[in-house]
């Protein structure tokens, strides 16, 4: 499933135009972006939670000459799926 047809199901979900489906779903996006990106957690019981995780710098290799390099620490977004959302799954 894309954007666009997420957009047509919550439209028909909520009985809202398109174009508000839209504008909601972008909304919720970026409030969620924006939280994480602080450091913050949401947590959306029965979904699950958005965090930001810390990855440590590590040594690695170059596939084509093998010679050493450094990858540097960066942060990245995590999803932890909730209970209910991995019971859906079995």
């Amino acid at each position: 499933m894309n954007k666009g047809q997420l957009i047509e199901k919550l439209a028909e979900k909520t009985k809202l135009t398109k174009s508000q489906s839209e504008v909601f779903l972008d909304a919720t996006l970026e409030i969620i972006q924006k939280v994480v990106s602080r450091g913050d957690e949401v947590k959306l019981v029965g979904f699950g939670t958005f965090s930001r995780l810390a990855r440590k710098s590590r040594a690695g290799r170059n596939p084509k000459t093998g010679a050493p390099v450094q990858i540097p620490g960066t942060k990245v977004p995590r999803f932890r799926p909730g209970k209910e959302f991995k019971s859906m799954l079995n």
